[in-house]
């Protein structure tokens, strides 16, 4: 092997390596985890080509963007695990505690949320 094909070998490996961390850290890197709570507003599977479950909890308490407008804060993420995405199904309207993951971006297959929900932590009934 020449040294023009042995330089240019290691430069492929070199890149090849950097592509796969970028790929990495911006797809598969868990950049935060935590658990969020409130009543469910709604699950659905939905996609294109890739089915997902996708939902959203309204969380107590009010914001504002804006001055003068008040919003429920909402809590949008997709669902990884097909059984808690049935239990969740089957109790909309409930409270519930949910530990999510946060990934830099989303990937076709995982989801449209960047938090992708794992675990139920709690499930009760909604105060009257």
């Amino acid at each position: 092997m020449t040294t023009g094909k042995k330089v240019t070998t290691i430069i492929a490996i070199i890149l090849f390596i950097i592509v796969g961390i970028f790929v990495y850290y911006r797809y598969y890197f868990v950049f935060g985890e935590g658990v969020k709570a409130g009543e469910l507003n709604y699950i659905v599977k939905k996609g294109y080509l890739f089915k997902t479950y996708e939902g959203k909890l309204i969380q107590t308490g009010v914001r504002s963007r804006q001055t003068g407008t008040l919003q429920s804060n909402e809590f949008e993420f997709s669902v990884s695990n097909e059984t808690v995405a049935q239990k969740m199904m089957a109790n909309s309207g409930k409270i519930f505690e949910l530990h999510y993951k946060e990934y830099k971006n989303t990937l076709p297959w995982r989801g449209f949320s960047v938090y992708v929900v794992d675990s139920i932590v709690m499930m009760k009934e909604p105060m009257p």
